[in-house]
């Protein structure tokens, strides 16, 4: 008996203009990402008030209640001095030169939500839900200041 050869029936005309615009809805997608990210690097905002920490700026903004924030356990930090609270991983986030945001697992393996542009002047602040927070926000001390009172009755 002879080889007998057949090749794969061409795809239909849907299937490939899939294929043609995949790769343009994926890079829309990653700008769009992007675009996010910048943005969030310029209109981050840390918001202190009775019902918790309301992160506003990107993708991963979200309020953190009052009730789970250790805020006993809050601190300024620099990572030259408390090495093993620098972020490590990032798992899932931006990492874009002079700023981090989302999550990321620390040196010590916790999980962290991160705002980043300035280690030298970060704050720390642990969370009873099973991650922490690191902000850099622009005036440490006050913003820390404002969280350790939401501690207090």
């Amino acid at each position: 008996m002879n080889t007998e050869l057949f090749v794969i029936a061409p795809m239909t005309e849907r299937a490939t203009s899939l294929l043609l615009i995949l790769p343009v809805l994926i890079m829309l997608l990653v700008i769009g990402v992007l675009g996010a990210s910048v943005m969030g690097a310029r209109s981050a905002r840390f918001e202190v008030s009775p019902i918790g920490l309301r992160l506003r700026g990107d993708l991963y903004g979200r309020l953190i209640a009052a009730a789970a924030l250790r805020t006993d356990e809050a601190k300024r930090i620099d990572f030259d001095a408390s090495p093993d609270l620098r972020p490590r991983r990032r798992t899932m986030g931006t990492g874009l030169p002079g700023y981090r945001s989302g999550w990321f697992r620390l040196q010590n393996g916790e999980s962290a939500l991160v705002y980043l542009t300035d280690s030298t002047r970060a704050v720390y602040i642990p969370t009873s839900e099973g991650y922490s927070v690191l902000v850099t926000p622009s005036d440490p001390d006050a913003f820390l200041a404002a969280v350790r009172r939401l501690g207090r009755p």
